[in-house]
């Protein structure tokens, strides 16, 4: 029997059904977990981190919500992570990590040999954890890193850690989504950004939904799509202060680079580029456009489960 999905949002787990999940987990029958805003103890927590480390078909593992609730639990989904080898994506939004839980977190994330999606929004980080998450983004040729990463809604990043995050973007050799909404950015941080997107050489989706910027950022990157070769398909401006003729142009640009390379391609069908383009994602079950014009919250790279 193929692996399936056990999809749990807010719910108190009793140890019967925790053991039930760990014996799923052990049994390899267990592609996507997804235990988003639950409450267990933290025996049963415990539990579930070493059904995790044992499982070899393990692929999303969502604790959304909460679920990573102390430093104790980041410790011991750490050794979890330390022993598996299986999951791609880690949902961690919502979960009040700081800095010291992402210093507890970091070798696990940096070393792990399958790990290529990350959600780290809403967990509290700063300048910090930035620079570890910068190291988690090595440049070109260095060795393999993420290719999606979300830091959505982490207002006490200041400006010297979304500069560190632009360099790291600009030479990450891996990274097609980056999805930063709800920070509180500003104009200024959004030239670093769209300098680094410029020079990058797979970025293809940047989200900046909500972070305060104006039609001075918005006319940067229209210049940016207009006048340099660039490989972003996908740029949320939405909940900003920027014109609807400025959102549209920028969008009319980069639909027309799709429809360019879609000529150079060969004719593939409705929606063929965006799917050619990210054929990297496992098991996407969406257009890409689908999965990746998102705020930030919600589809994975599997394209399996919700925030």
């Amino acid at each position: 029997m193929l692996p399936g999905s056990i999809q749990i949002t807010g719910e108190t787990l009793s140890g019967a059904e925790i053991k039930d999940i760990c014996d799923s987990l052990k049994e390899n029958s267990v592609r996507l977990l997804s235990v988003r805003g639950c409450q267990f103890s933290d025996r049963d927590f415990g539990r579930v981190c070493r059904g995790v480390a044992e499982s070899h078909s393990l692929a999303q593992l969502n604790l959304n919500l909460g679920v990573v609730s102390s430093i104790s639990r980041v410790k011991q989904l750490a050794d979890a992570l330390k022993t598996n080898r299986s999951i791609q994506t880690l949902f961690l939004h919502g979960s009040p990590l700081l800095d010291a839980g992402l210093v507890a977190l970091n070798t696990a994330l940096s070393t792990h040999p399958s790990l290529v999606s990350l959600d780290l929004g809403d967990c509290m980080l700063g300048d910090e954890a930035m620079q570890l998450i910068c190291g988690m983004l090595p440049p070109d040729g260095a060795k393999s890193g993420l290719r999606e990463l979300t830091l959505s809604a982490n207002p006490a990043i200041t400006t010297k850690g979304w500069a560190r995050l632009a360099i790291a973007v600009a030479h990450s050799s891996q990274l097609r989504v980056l999805n930063l909404d709800y920070n509180p950015l500003g104009d200024q941080i959004a030239g670093m950004l769209a300098v680094a997107v410029s020079s990058s050489r797979t970025l293809e989706v940047l989200d900046l939904e909500g972070t305060g910027l104006t039609n001075q950022s918005a006319q940067i990157f229209l210049d940016m799509v207009e006048n340099y070769p660039t490989c972003l398909r996908v740029l949320v401006l939405a909940e900003n202060s920027i014109s609807p003729e400025l959102q549209q142009q920028i969008s009319d640009l980069l639909s027309e680079g799709e429809e360019d390379e879609d000529k150079e391609g060969g004719a593939r069908g409705s929606g063929g580029v965006a799917r050619e383009k990210t054929t990297w994602l496992p098991n996407s079950n969406s257009s890409s456009q689908m999965v990746l014009v998102t705020s930030g919250l919600g589809d994975s790279l599997l394209a399996e489960t919700e925030m």
